[in-house]
């Protein structure tokens, strides 16, 4: 069973105060804990894909594993409050949109109003839009010819016959006119 007043207070330490957007976050997180059967993720068992950089994103480490490290918390960066979960254990997945709130809401009115929100209010349960992701893969390194530090491959190109990091590389640029 969970502790939902000890998960907020994990939350709310690991953000460093309460607020608004955290709370999106933590309902955002309990909210997909009931609809797909996840628990806490050790490596990438549950995976989220956060549609911006808010609070909320903090909620969701903190309840869920899923953390940039690990690579099973990624970012499609459309300035919505918007949470893609994916449960790879049983193939289920869902997205989760924070509905309008009523208008001119103080912060401090926000924060009250989505404290009192239950998580099925708050949210549109939608399909995702994003194929689940492969999991993480680990890459060679290579030093870059050009600065001599150490890249991850995949991020090293071929310029003028050297290996170079994305810094150093320089941009094709003919139709920036």
């Amino acid at each position: 069973m969970i502790n939902e007043k000890e998960l907020w207070e994990k939350c709310a330490a690991f953000h460093g105060h309460v607020c608004g957007g955290l709370t999106i976050g933590y309902k955002a997180a309990l909210y997909a804990i009931k609809l797909l059967d996840l628990t806490f993720s050790e490596d990438e068992e549950t995976v989220c894909i956060c549609e911006n950089d808010a609070c909320g994103v903090d909620a969701i480490q903190v309840m869920l594993g899923c953390t940039a490290g690990k690579g099973n918390l990624l970012f499609h960066m459309t300035g919505k409050q918007a949470f893609s979960f994916y449960n790879r254990k049983n193939g289920k997945s869902v997205r989760l949109v924070l509905k309008k709130r009523p208008n001119k809401m103080s912060k401090e009115e926000s924060f009250a109003y989505f404290q009192e929100c239950k998580s099925e209010d708050m949210f549109d349960v939608k399909p995702v839009r994003i194929e689940l992701p492969e999991p993480a893969r680990l890459f060679n390194s290579m030093e870059c010819e050009e600065c001599g530090e150490i890249a991850a491959e995949t991020y090293i190109a071929v310029q003028n016959g050297k290996h170079v990091c994305i810094d150093c590389r320089k941009q094709y640029s003919r139709f920036a006119v």
